[in-house]
């Protein structure tokens, strides 16, 4: 006796492909329940997720900061081969030396053309050296925003700075450091015609013969 079972499929009314889905949630819902009994369970506190987040983050900014110090103190410079897909070799930019460096240096820093680099040769030579970086402010035509772009790729070494004997020297030596006026130098050399010897630097205050705030500016390139 076959058993009719028409009747049974039409009263719950699946269609063919519902009956199809419906196996398929079943069979997903078994496996779920096979994993929940068979896996371990593994219980985490919000103490154990909150240091997890930390630790991610702490690890994320770590790698920013390192990535911005290789930026700083790396440039690219192309392969020597010039071979196209070529690997990018990086190495340390050099400081340029303001007392040493010659006109091509100081083309290759930014802002700087060809009448600003002559401009600051003649005033290193004016000087007779840069005792700070902070001097270029002081090149006529140099901006404010292009100082900053070159003051942390050049150096100032002031052992090459040519000194002012401030006991032998004549008016026109002494003229021509831009930091002393035309009167200043005349009192030196009267003081030192009427006194003798001037001993340091502390003999050109106290005798009134530059202003005290003057000093910082012109200790650099005297001897005494």
């Amino acid at each position: 006796m076959k058993l009719n079972i028409e009747p049974i499929r039409n009263w719950f009314g699946f269609t063919r492909r519902e009956r199809r889905s419906t196996f398929i949630l079943l069979v997903i819902a078994f496996l779920i329940l096979g994993l929940r009994y068979t896996v371990p369970e593994k219980n985490l506190e919000i103490r154990d997720i909150s240091d997890s987040i930390l630790y991610i983050e702490k690890s994320i900014t770590k790698g920013n900061i390192q990535q911005e110090k290789a930026k700083s103190d790396f440039r690219a410079k192309p392969d020597p081969l010039g071979s196209p897909g070529a690997r990018t070799v990086y190495q340390k930019r050099p400081l340029i030396n303001l007392n040493s460096c010659d006109t091509s240096q100081l083309i290759s820093l930014p802002g700087i053309g060809p009448v600003l680099s002559v401009r600051i040769i003649k005033y290193r030579n004016l000087l007779g050296g840069f005792a700070a970086v902070d001097q270029l402010r002081e090149v006529y035509g140099l901006s404010p925003e292009t100082f900053e772009l070159i003051r942390e790729r050049v150096m100032a070494d002031t052992t090459l700075i040519n000194r002012i004997n401030i006991n032998t020297a004549a008016y026109k030596e002494l003229s021509r450091l831009p930091y002393f006026e035309k009167y200043e130098v005349t009192a030196i050399l009267k003081y030192r015609e009427l006194k003798g010897r001037i001993e340091g630097i502390n003999d050109l205050t106290v005798n009134k013969l530059i202003p005290v705030e003057k000093v910082p500016k012109v200790r650099p390139y005297l001897n005494f």
